[in-house]
């Protein structure tokens, strides 16, 4: 006898998490009857509450050093500890100078994701969806408008905080007071109130303004041919694959609305081989979420399914997704990842280790003393191989404290051109740290690698490039079924970003997934390609598709986007006859 419920088609438990079943609402509701209160204290202690009362006392504690240093300097030659401190700064500085910048970015762009971005995107996109229901395709004016009303609102909000928390403040303060420090705490928290309101004000206003200001992004018309003779590259541009460990595991984001297990992402590689017999591909590019929660049995599904096309698997590249990495525990999106928490990095050196198997001889990375080429990614992970295994092994927070350096440091991936005047790829992580799987979207491009690829580009000044990452930089000028699509997903300096890929936008084509959605189009000079997922948004009986583009250099030496060409995947209606024969 079959059973009454049939496992096979999952349950209210699959839909937990799931934007496509239940509203942002619903889940947020859930998550706060399921959090754990110790570890949400502990982590908004450590990440929040510790920084924030910091950075409230550091005016204090410099004001008093200030007014004590007039009767120190006197002593400057008779005591011999300040001569300590300086030289004990300076060498900090000089041994842990990169670290600690890159510290002070993350934590800068982090103060940006937790204060700025949410609340300017929340306002510019519910202005722009607001539009959109008064003009069915608003022009580019009146987006850019949407953006800079937005960040005059947010402006206004910073500037009646900084007024409502500027008479508990205080900005002076004496040695007597480090005495009785637990005094100051109050007086810190209202300098951090004044801090964060004035930034919220200055930060939403040029973030306003930029966007404002910024070339608009609009669809791009592709080719449809080019010059004969000219070289053409064929990619298959996949994306959002969120392969699952279990044969009938169903998607976080789509639960029952999505298909469950992986037959849909073998009858792609199938149908990829099939392409590429008929007419080679140069390249098969993965933009991020190859699974669906970083887990040790999602990335073996990948790499057997994979390594069942070995003529595919020699021209795949991967990238590093949000689900890849950020997802806390796909079972309780409810959960905290604390920072001692060995989670996090356990997810980075997984996706490592993958992107290590699938391209780890081909791609190579930038050397951070010269800023030129360096060795492949093979070699570039040999010294630490022994102690991933065993931090794999162990979780030992030791370890992870070691290998704290090597995620960040292989980024981006080059696979240089063949000729000097070919075709390369950069690979970027464009994943933002996240403790905790609902806010686990957002993205950041860091300044190192945008250095990195300008530096990469200048050294092949001749050649051509697809930018890969998984986030995609810009808002599409299109509706959008759901705010829940706009809001919270983005880069948070994509406009940053687009602006530093301004001069290389006559070579450069930007590839990204992340939204599900299949869209060309430009940014100034920037062409951007999203790529629809081949697995996502249908369940196992319905099609999907994804496109296979191809890119060619024309007679003025730009790098052209020819028509796409969709590859459908057919749905499987064998699964729903057996299903409903079962029951």
């Amino acid at each position: 006898m079959t059973p009454i419920i049939d496992p096979r088609r999952g349950d209210v438990e699959d839909d937990a998490s799931s934007t496509k079943r239940r509203s942002l609402l619903a889940i947020a509701g859930t998550l706060l009857a399921e959090i754990s209160i110790p570890k949400l204290v502990l982590a908004w202690t450590c990440l929040l509450l510790l920084p924030a009362i910091m950075l409230g006392l550091t005016p204090l504690i410099v004001s008093a050093w200030l007014a004590t240093l007039s009767r120190k300097i006197a002593a400057l030659f008779s005591d011999a500890w300040p001569l300590s401190v300086v030289a004990l700064m300076l060498a900090v500085g000089f041994v842990g100078g990169r670290p600690m910048l890159r510290a002070a970015e993350l934590g800068f762009w982090s103060l940006n994701a937790v204060a700025v971005q949410p609340a300017y995107a929340i306002f510019r996109e519910c202005l722009r969806h607001l539009t959109e229901h008064v003009v069915a395709a608003p022009p580019a004016r009146v987006r850019a408008a949407m953006a800079a009303a937005a960040g005059l609102m947010l402006c206004a909000v910073g500037l009646a905080i900084v007024a409502l928390a500027w008479p508990a403040s205080r900005w002076v303060g004496t040695l007597e007071d480090l005495a009785s420090p637990h005094r100051l705490v109050l007086p810190a928290l209202a300098n951090v109130a004044v801090i964060l309101g004035a930034y919220l004000a200055v930060g939403c206003l040029a973030w306003g303004i930029a966007d404002a200001t910024m070339d608009q992004p609009h669809d791009l018309p592709t080719l449809d041919s080019l010059c004969e003779g000219l070289r053409t590259w064929r990619i298959a541009h996949l994306s959002d694959l969120h392969v699952v460990g279990e044969r009938y595991g169903f998607r976080i984001e789509s639960g029952r609305s999505g298909p469950c297990g992986n037959a849909r992402l073998a009858r792609v590689l199938a149908r990829l081989e099939q392409e590429h017999g008929d007419r080679p591909l140069d390249l098969v590019l993965i933009t991020g979420d190859v699974t669906d929660a970083g887990r040790s049995a999602e990335w073996a599904e990948f790499l057997a399914a994979l390594a069942l096309f070995p003529e595919l698997a020699k021209r795949t590249l991967i990238l590093p997704g949000n689900h890849d990495v950020n997802v806390v525990d796909r079972a309780n999106p409810a959960r905290v990842d604390v920072p001692t928490n060995p989670g996090r990095r356990l997810r980075q050196l997984r996706a490592l280790s993958a992107m290590y198997a699938v391209q780890g001889g081909r791609v190579r990375v930038v050397d951070p003393a010269t800023m030129r080429l360096g060795d492949t990614l093979a070699c570039t992970l040999a010294p630490y191989r022994d102690r991933m295994a065993a931090f794999a092994d162990t979780g030992s927070l030791r370890l992870s404290v070691e290998l704290a350096g090597v995620w960040p440091s292989v980024f981006p991936m080059v696979l240089p051109p063949a000729t000097d005047d070919g075709l390369g790829v950069m690979l970027l992580n464009s994943t933002a740290e996240a403790h905790f799987s609902f806010t686990n979207a957002l993205g950041l491009v860091s300044s190192t690698q945008a250095r990195a690829l300008a530096a990469v580009a200048d050294q092949f000044p001749r050649a051509h490039w697809i930018l890969a990452l998984h986030h995609h930089l810009v808002e599409y000028p299109r509706l959008g079924s759901a705010l829940s699509e706009r809001i919270g997903t983005a880069l948070i300096n994509g406009t940053w970003f687009v602006r530093r890929l301004q001069p290389l936008g006559e070579r450069v084509v930007a590839m990204h997934g992340h939204r599900h959605i299949d869209w060309v189009g430009e940014c100034g000079s920037l062409r951007i390609v999203s790529a629809p997922s081949p697995v996502m948004e249908a369940t196992d009986d319905m099609p999907t598709y994804f496109l296979l583009h191809r890119l060619a250099v024309g007679l003025d030496n730009r790098l052209h986007l020819l028509a796409p060409e969709p590859i459908k995947i057919a749905g499987d209606a064998r699964h729903e006859v057996a299903v409903a024969a079962a029951l």
